[in-house]
């Protein structure tokens, strides 16, 4: 029995969009630490504009009603949309907002025509930056949209992305990411490190100030056995 649609249905509301491809999101412990890192320093950077999503090894679909047309970013960057969690992004039920900024991470089992693929792909569906890097060969590989297409970025050292005003920095053995505020994008072990060391200094600190309050109300008692006024001093 094939089901109406009903008044404030449409078409595109019965379409079933897969979620989920059955194949891993990365290949090793290398490609998935540098996929949660950049999402998560992403969402970071982001959290507080509602607008921004930020999401990572999620389906794409850019074309409504088309299931087969899809690629799933190892992380992407929505500008106008909510955040909030999805089975997936179908372009059509989001404003007709595609993606602004993807990255890829490269890992061995990507072949060249695969990357190729991927490239053509988010050239025709509006990809406005595109950053694929091969931490194996410790290598970056830019594109930003200029005349209407992905055009390679020729200085990929020091670039600053024009979307998210991060900056990406290769050094001799790796690709360090800098917000603004010249924060570095740090694992989340690296994160947690970093919090921790900020919980400490705060706690020396409040001990310093507790214990040089104790020492002020001791000399002032000691002023007053001696009739002096600490006040006065």
């Amino acid at each position: 029995m094939v089901r109406q649609v009903t008044e404030f249905e449409t078409a595109d509301d019965l379409v079933i969009y897969p979620e989920s491809d059955g194949l891993p999101m990365a290949e090793n412990t290398v490609q998935f630490r540098w996929i949660v890192t950049i999402k998560e320093n992403l969402e970071i950077l982001f959290a507080a504009n509602p607008d921004v999503f930020v999401a990572g090894d999620l389906f794409w679909y850019p074309i409504q009603g088309n299931i087969d047309i899809r690629y799933a970013p190892d992380t992407m960057v929505v500008f106008g949309r909510p955040k909030g969690d999805r089975g997936s992004y179908i372009q059509s039920r989001e404003a007709n907002i595609p993606p602004q900024v993807v990255f890829e991470i490269l890992s061995p089992g990507n072949t060249k025509k695969e990357m190729k693929k991927k490239l053509e792909f988010y050239d025709k569906y509006g990809v406005e930056e595109y950053y694929l890097y091969d931490p194996k060969k410790n290598n970056l590989t830019g594109w930003s949209r200029s005349n209407n297409s992905l055009e390679q970025i020729t200085n990929i050292n020091g670039w600053t992305s024009p979307s998210l005003k991060i900056k990406f920095v290769l050094t001799p053995t790796t690709l360090e990411i800098y917000r603004l505020d010249g924060r570095k994008f740090l694992t989340p072990v690296e994160l947690e490190q970093e919090r921790q060391l900020a919980q400490q200094i705060a706690e020396a600190e409040r001990r310093n100030a507790e214990a040089e309050r104790q020492r002020a109300e001791r000399l002032a008692a000691k002023l007053r056995l001696l009739g002096e006024d600490p006040d006065l001093i």
